[in-house]
């Protein structure tokens, strides 16, 4: 901790500084730092460093932060500032400084915000609206085009009205389970969804999630195979645990080879069922792995636009993974397949 002195005036301005929670430095004329507070310390003190009686330029190299400090202490002007600073890792700053006297000297008084959080959230929210906006462009756009050619005329065309309205009703329902998924995934996020754990018998499961999908793996000629032993049960929610196979089931489908396998296993790991479920695809690059699991994040773009599907599917099995104390994994070998590994708790 910084201090400025040991007189009562300067013991009282030292504990104002230190309730704050944000992170403030007082600079004197010199440009030395008389006093800072633990939040500043943490902040800007490098390998656990001093900052009294240092000067500015040794602690942030920064060039408008210098100039406002000056502007402050040689004519009392405030100023409002951006900065950017690399320490253990790079943050942002929006910095107010401003003209103080002490000891009827005078000095200035930066305080520093740090929006780096804000920063990152805002980020995530413009991602989030620009794929959603391209998510739901791209059905609707088709959506209008056929409505367009249905009432130019071909809603006469027996040959096509037919195959017309079927497109218009695929795009319809894509954009309809977008935003279900949309909306749970939110509900998630936000506490809103909860559990209720039970003994799940997960041959049958795998089973009823099978006959769901049986129609989509026997287009492509995926082989559904369930070496989960009968009588086995794991401990989950029935509906999320079929929630989280139907989605990772579904995309072995999608990304499989034709003619491929989708194979699911179950194997403990510690105290954990772990519920595997390998595709014998292409695989997904070691790049995308880290990122497989985030909103929207597509390995394969193209592809991804070709199979259908709304992008969130794996983001909802890691949150309710989570919910369940448990976790998902993946591990992919290029031209070899893809498996995802749920860890449930025993």
């Amino acid at each position: 901790m910084q201090s400025v002195g040991q007189s009562s005036p300067h013991r009282i301005l030292q504990g104002i500084l230190d309730a704050t929670r944000e992170s403030v430095m007082i600079v004197d004329s010199s440009r030395r730092i008389v006093a800072a507070n633990q939040a500043a310390y943490d902040a800007f003190a490098r390998q656990n460093g001093s900052l009294r009686n240092k000067r500015l330029s040794e602690v942030i190299r920064d060039l408008s932060l210098h100039d406002a400090f000056t502007r402050a202490i040689e004519s009392g002007r405030e100023s409002d500032i951006r900065m950017d600073f690399i320490g253990t890792e790079r943050r942002s700053y929006d910095i107010h400084v401003s003209p103080i006297d002490l000891d009827d000297s005078p000095h200035g008084i930066g305080v520093f915000y740090d929006v780096t959080q804000i920063e990152r959230l805002e980020k995530v929210r413009q991602e989030f609206l620009s794929n959603i906006s391209h998510e739901l462009r791209t059905p609707l756009t088709s959506i209008m085009a056929f409505v367009e050619t249905l009432e130019d005329g071909a809603i006469d065309d027996k040959e096509n009205n037919r195959r017309f309205l079927g497109v218009i009703r695929r795009n319809a329902e894509r954009m309809n389970g977008l935003i279900a998924d949309i909306l749970e995934l939110s509900m998630i996020e936000s506490g809103n969804v909860f559990i209720e754990v039970k003994q799940v018998p997960l041959f049958n499961l795998v089973e009823d999630v099978f006959a769901a999908l049986s129609s989509k793996a026997a287009a492509r000629r995926i082989e559904l195979i369930n070496n989960v032993g009968q009588g086995v049960k794991v401990t989950a929610d029935p509906v999320r645990l079929e929630q989280m196979l139907t989605n990772l089931i579904d995309n072995g489908i999608k990304f499989n080879r034709p003619a491929g396998r989708v194979t699911v296993d179950l194997g403990l790991n510690g105290g954990s069922n772990s519920i595997s479920v390998s595709d014998t695809g292409e695989g997904i690059l070691t790049e995308h792995l880290q990122r497989i699991f985030e909103r929207f994040y597509r390995a394969d773009r193209g592809r991804t636009r070709e199979v259908g599907g709304t992008g969130l599917g794996l983001a909802i099995v890691k949150h309710l993974a989570r919910l369940h104390g448990g976790e998902v994994s993946v591990s992919s070998a290029l031209s070899r397949g893809t498996t995802f590994i749920l860890e449930l708790p025993a």
